[in-house]
């Protein structure tokens, strides 16, 4: 593929610094850039860069005044992460712009496919499923009876995705996940074994989300299992039955819900987080990595670390104290010698 500075600038509402007829035919990062690629620069760490950098054109932001000469054609827009942001989609969407059944697959006598939609080989599509347009489900993916993926969703190798659950418009799954699972509900009898708890649910996840590679995520004993509009899940994480996870959300690898949990919307949440199970999470939570939840957090926007967790403020001057220990151990001998 190959674009002018020019018909790229068109794209993003650029000005053109330089030569608007430079040719361009891949992507790059700034530091390894070469003739025919281009690259951005948003982070100011990496201004040295843009110097010495054999791009051929470079998206940089507005307010980007260079020090010295610059060998690279300059594409300026409002904000260059974002730009390139959507270069890279548009790029991604034009080289795997895959239509059509391949063989062998199997789909249910009784699912329409739209002809924009792209059936990669040993897929398995269930009877009474829907699938949406423009819907790229790849090889070896799984979609049981009564599936719905909506319009533009891409389902990627591996992924399996159980009877009834909910795709929504615009979602990304990658390899390895597992949607609609039985949660892990067990209950003790007389017997003292346990006895499996039926999960007769769903999952439903809406609009606009994407789901990392080997992440689970459990239907609901009953009801759904609920992963609102826009919400990001990294790869690793373990969502268990009955949770709600709001809009706009996200949350880092490794992290753990437990069932019936609510988060609330614009959370962010790091990596390794484990949240107890029936608790409720305020809108704008920010939870540090390695953190424990063991209940409720209710004031929205509120900030905490630690496990169990606590304000980021109390943990830092507390975490100030742990570090003095063996100081205040050792003075603590020292008088109690005196006192003696």
């Amino acid at each position: 593929m190959e674009f002018t500075v020019s018909q790229i600038a068109g794209l993003l509402n650029g000005e053109i610094i330089g030569e608007s007829d430079r040719k361009v035919t891949t992507l790059a990062k700034i530091e390894e850039g070469f003739e025919g690629a281009l690259s951005f620069l948003s982070n100011p760490s990496y201004t040295h860069y843009i110097y010495s950098s054999k791009a051929s054109a470079v998206i940089v932001n507005k307010d980007f005044t260079p020090e010295r000469e610059i060998s690279a054609t300059l594409i300026k827009v409002e904000d260059a992460r974002l730009a390139f942001a959507k270069l890279l989609e548009m790029y991604t969407s034009l080289r795997f712009a895959y239509k059509g059944i391949e063989q062998p697959s199997f789909i249910s006598s009784d699912v329409t496919v739209d002809e924009s939609c792209y059936i990669g080989a040993f897929a398995y599509i269930g009877k009474n499923a829907r699938i949406g347009k423009n819907v790229k489900i790849y090889p070896n993916v799984f979609v049981a009876e009564n599936v719905v993926i909506g319009d533009n969703s891409t389902v990627y190798s591996g992924v399996r995705i159980y009877h009834d659950c909910i795709i929504g418009n615009h979602c990304t799954i990658h390899s390895g996940v597992i949607i609609g699972g039985d949660g892990f509900g067990f209950a003790p009898n007389s017997e003292n074994a346990y006895a499996k708890v039926t999960h007769i649910g769903n999952v439903i996840l809406e609009d606009h989300v994407e789901i990392g590679s080997n992440t689970t995520i459990d239907r609901a004993t009953m009801g759904s299992t609920i992963i609102k509009k826009g919400v990001k899940l990294d790869n690793l994480i373990q969502i268990a039955h009955n949770v709600e996870i709001g809009e706009n959300t996200v949350i880092a690898a490794q992290t753990g819900v437990a069932g019936s949990t609510k988060i609330g919307s614009n959370c962010l949440i790091g990596g390794q987080v484990g949240i107890v199970g029936h608790i409720t999470i305020a809108n704008g939570v920010k939870i540090a990595a390695q953190s424990g939840i063991g209940q409720s957090i209710l004031n929205e926007n509120e900030i905490v670390q630690g496990s169990p967790a606590f304000g980021i403020g109390e943990y830092k001057r507390s975490y100030v104290m742990f570090k003095k220990l063996p100081e205040f151990s050792t003075r603590i001998s020292e008088i109690e010698k005196k006192l003696k």
